[in-house]
């Protein structure tokens, strides 16, 4: 591992002891990328969280140049991706994927396979005119299924896109869209149902006819507990009764506006 690069790296962005003409300081960001690049090959994303401080502490922060940006936020999106940390993820790949060039078709092609699943996990759907436009058809069932609530449509096509998802190492992150779709299968029940006291049998028939044929009461009620737990439900279960009773304001609450991360 290129540790002596790393210690030279991080001297530089610290030196303040000469003018910045006379250092190598403007080329840093330039070699944290490249050494992004071989953290990320070798997987050993930890080894990015001192360079990142060192880049965000540096009076030099906002005065590199842009296109070394957009590669430095593209990396430190993915990583927080992939930490789970969706918000500031969608935020920096948002940023690289707007300042890309015009004509970077490859490279807004690539922000995007890790922006869409990280956007789609904070509630927005891309259009099937931007998976068109920028050929990343392997996403369209993918929305359509989360934005459905269709559970037999979102397994087939995570399986049908496998490869890819796991090439690009997106498919954990992508399974994490279950609960979201749970969560829209439910509100579709709540709301043909027109009531703030819903049986928890009718989401176990809306499940199976969704594609859990294999579910059961026990598994509905864990489904319901998680759901309110992470906040996309407002409500509680009876389980003297058998019912979900939901909030008769907002019961399911914009997924933008409850996402912790």
């Amino acid at each position: 591992l290129p540790y002596p690069l790393l210690t030279t790296i991080l001297l530089l962005l610290v030196d303040r002891r000469t003018s910045e003409e006379l250092t190598k300081r403007w080329a840093t960001l330039a070699l944290v990328n490249q050494l992004f690049k071989i953290y990320f090959k070798i997987n050993k994303l930890p080894l990015c969280k001192p360079l990142i401080r060192a880049i965000d502490s540096s009076s030099l922060k906002d005065r590199f140049s842009l296109a070394q940006t957009v590669t430095y936020k593209f990396f430190v999106g993915r990583k927080a991706m992939f930490d789970s940390e969706f918000r500031t993820a969608a935020n920096y790949l948002q940023f690289a994927f707007d300042n890309c060039y015009p004509t970077s078709n490859n490279n807004k092609w690539l922000i995007l396979v890790y922006l869409i699943p990280v956007k789609m996990l904070l509630g927005h759907m891309p259009s099937a005119r931007l998976l068109t436009e920028y050929r990343l058809p392997q996403f369209i069932d993918v929305a359509k299924a989360v934005s459905q609530g269709n559970m037999r449509l979102l397994s087939a096509t995570l399986q049908k896109n496998e490869v890819f998802f796991i090439h690009f190492r997106i498919y954990l992150i992508l399974e994490k869209l279950k609960i979201i779709a749970y969560r829209n299968l439910f509100k579709k029940v709540s709301l043909l149902q027109k009531t703030h006291l819903i049986l928890l049998a009718s989401f176990e028939t809306a499940l199976k006819f969704s594609g859990d044929e294999d579910t059961d009461i026990d598994e509905v009620q864990c489904i319901i507990a998680n759901l309110i737990d992470k906040a996309y439900i407002r409500g509680y279960m009876s389980y003297q009764h058998q019912k979900l009773v939901v909030s008769k304001q907002n019961a399911f609450p914009a997924l933008s506006s409850v996402m912790k991360q």
